[in-house]
């Protein structure tokens, strides 16, 4: 009987042992796989600080690109003195004030070009938050997008989210701009002195049908100045995205540009 009772004993205890080790395996591999997820864990909250810090670098090359074009533009003869963002007359202006030159009266052709101007660099320092509130409120997908997109992603980006906000923001700025700056005043002048002068060749008051004939007509100057206000706050509006996507592709393919180290760290990969 002690005999069996040591057989029972050994059994169980050898049997304990067994499910002691299965149980200590199974604590190991608990341990190994805790150990497993918070390593990976860890290596997520890497890659999403970068990610982070992608989106920060992106933002923040955006706000000096935005800055920059609203300081270059927005200045006084930041439109008037830049060839390449002074805006011209408009093309059913051009033919007026090309026969006006020849006559000797291209001060009135220059004073209707100046005035616009300063209009258009009155408005641009306006635009700011609309640019910034696009900026707060880009999405992480918004920021992969430009990252990996093309040399004037973030332009594209802001055409898209504030091209109609600008719009309503400038035209009024524009429209006031220009009464201050007799634009009207100027515009009559341009056209009365366009049409008198226009006149002495045809030798007739029927210059608008003979233009016609000749296809012209839309050379003319009309009697409203509204389209010219439409004219001047969409080349504003252009001329903001046209700067804005010189000082991207800047960033993006010149180091010299990339003034920080976030811009450096996230546009030198």
């Amino acid at each position: 009987m002690r005999n069996f009772k040591k057989i029972v004993i050994t059994v169980f205890i050898f049997s304990f042992t067994l499910q002691a080790g299965g149980f200590m395996d199974m604590v190991s591999e608990g341990v190994k796989n805790f150990a497993n997820s918070k390593s990976l864990s860890q290596k997520e909250n890497k890659n999403s600080l970068t990610d982070i810090q992608a989106t920060k670098g992106l933002k923040e090359a955006l706000k000096i690109g935005v800055k920059d074009a609203i300081s270059t533009l927005g200045k006084n003869g930041g439109f008037l003195n830049n060839p390449a963002f002074k805006i011209p007359l408009p093309k059913n202006l051009q033919k007026a004030e090309a026969i006006l030159r020849k006559a000797g009266a291209g001060k009135y052709a220059d004073d209707l070009t100046i005035a616009i101007n300063r209009a258009a660099e009155k408005a641009v320092p306006e635009t700011a938050n609309i640019f910034i509130e696009a900026i707060s409120n880009m999405s992480f997908q918004d920021a992969k997008a430009i990252l990996s997109g093309g040399d004037t992603a973030a332009t594209e980006y802001f055409k898209k989210t504030t091209e109609d906000k600008l719009i309503k923001k400038i035209a009024p700025i524009v429209k006031e701009s220009m009464k201050e700056n007799g634009v009207a005043t100027y515009y009559k002048t341009f056209n009365e002195y366009y049409s008198k002068y226009a006149k002495n060749f045809v030798n007739n008051s029927q210059i608008g049908s003979l233009a016609k004939n000749f296809g012209f007509s839309e050379y003319l100057p009309g009697n409203e100045d509204s389209d010219l206000e439409s004219y001047v706050t969409k080349k504003t509006v252009d001329s903001l995205f046209k700067m804005i996507s010189q000082k991207e592709r800047l960033i993006r393919k010149n180091p010299a540009f990339r003034t920080t180290d976030i811009l450096k760290k996230v546009f030198g990969k």
